[in-house]
């Protein structure tokens, strides 16, 4: 999941910032015989899910396939979302992937895919694949090949403290951005922290000024500017304005600037803790607000971003993505079956009774009980326009200048105009 994103989740460093890393990880990389006479196959398994309960559920879910396969052993290798990008930026320089890795699609996967570096998956995994919920497998399609298996889908928007709302006079969420603005401004005058941010990882940040760009200029505007390298409209300018507009509220937690997502002391433990009224994060807020800090249980709630008054662009357009796994070119057989294990009914009831995710399997969802995860599921299914997460939905390089420019955003030390120029220097870099 994205925060697992982590998922927090989103934007490759780049790979000079990932060459003293060493060549430990490397070297496992790809399926293997043991060499004797067992016959025994490793798979190694690359994820993110460093959180509980989802780091412990998917080791279980390791050891129920090896003991239906006793010839397979897995191999998990996990990292936090950041260190997980940079990892992946090295491999790809060396040519060689894991087994079995986490994907979030898009421009990052293409990337990936365009090397020769990515299984296409599309006639091995066809006879059960088909059956997964079509939203859900879109952001691992190219050029309508299948490279990627999905087993989280989902949205990002805002996960808030329904006591300190209350604390703050503040009886429902609001649905306009100068609403939001008011919102903001009543938790302040009532001594509360309205957001938690962590401005140490950047993508958090990119999600504000992603969602303002849609909310103007409609979902539509994103895509174009992806075409057409160009992200100097007024659309995306206004959104930096509107950002800045919100910043200088001064809004963020004490220290943001330093703030990782899910540590101890980072955005979700913040929120989860009760020392911030609201975070703009994915799906998996819940559980990452309750591994790292205390959880809110019935004070947490759900709501989309709001619109922006006079903007193209409709409630309910979504922005979000989910969590996939894609396989190296040539991997074994055992690797794809082991996709097929995780995509199953069983093993999607288990992940959403436990882990929090939402279903990718149509024969999982009555397993989906929590009221705020059934708010985003069916925010999802009246979705009328659905954007991938930038760093995701475009080229690596690309994807980190968003991220990175809107850090600087920010902080006020780049102009909503300067943002839109240096992304779209970098789009056309990459053409």
């Amino acid at each position: 999941m994205m925060g697992d994103p982590a998922l927090s989740r989103r934007g490759f460093l780049a790979a000079s910032a990932a060459a003293g890393l060493g060549m430990t990880a490397l070297s496992g990389c790809g399926g293997d015989s043991d060499g004797g006479s067992s016959g025994t196959t490793t798979i190694e398994w690359w994820n993110i899910s460093t959180t509980q309960p989802t780091k412990d559920v998917w080791a279980g879910l390791a050891r129920k396939f090896e003991a239906q396969h006793p010839n397979v052993k897995v191999k998990i290798v996990q990292f936090e979302n950041d260190a997980y990008k940079a990892k992946m930026t090295a491999l790809i320089a060396s040519g060689k992937l894991p087994d079995i890795f986490h994907t979030w699609g898009g421009g990052v996967l293409k990337q990936q895919v365009d090397a020769g570096l990515v299984e296409d998956l599309t006639d091995r995994t066809k006879e059960w694949a088909d059956g997964l919920l079509p939203v859900a497998k879109e952001p691992y399609l190219v050029d309508d090949r299948v490279y990627g298996i999905p087993f989280d889908i989902g949205m990002v928007g805002f996960w808030y403290n329904k006591a300190l709302f209350r604390k703050a006079g503040i009886a429902t969420p609001p649905t306009t951005w100068s609403g939001f603005l008011d919102a903001v401004r009543k938790l302040k005058s009532a001594g509360i922290t309205p957001i938690a941010l962590a401005g140490k990882e950047k993508w958090p940040g990119m999600y504000y000024w992603a969602y303002l760009a849609m909310r103007i200029g409609g979902a539509d505007a994103l895509e174009k500017a992806g075409d057409d390298k160009d992200f100097t409209g007024a659309a995306f300018v206004e959104a930096g304005k509107h950002l800045r507009e919100l910043a200088d509220l001064q809004p963020f937690q004490k220290g943001f600037l330093g703030a990782a997502y899910s540590t101890p002391t980072g955005q979700a433990a913040t929120v989860g803790n009760g020392r911030a009224a609201m975070e703009l994060m994915g799906q998996w807020a819940p559980v990452v607000q309750a591994d790292s800090g205390k959880g809110l249980g019935k004070d947490l709630g759900f709501f989309p971003f709001p619109e922006v008054e006079g903007g193209k662009g409709a409630l309910t357009e979504v922005f979000g993505g989910g969590g996939g796994h894609a396989l190296r070119a040539g991997a074994p057989q055992e690797a794809v079956d082991f996709l097929k294990f995780f995509a199953s009914a069983t093993t999607d009831r288990e992940l959403v009774e436990k882990t929090g995710v939402l279903p990718v399997v149509p024969a999982a969802e009555d397993a989906l009980t929590d009221p705020n995860l059934q708010a985003v599921q069916r925010q999802l299914k009246g979705a009328t326009g659905f954007q991938l997460y930038l760093d995701q939905a475009y080229a690596p390089a690309l994807g980190q200048e968003i991220n990175d420019s809107v850090g600087a955003l920010v902080t006020g030390s780049r102009s909503p105009e300067q943002v839109t120029e240096s992304i779209t220097q970098t789009a056309k870099e990459e053409q």
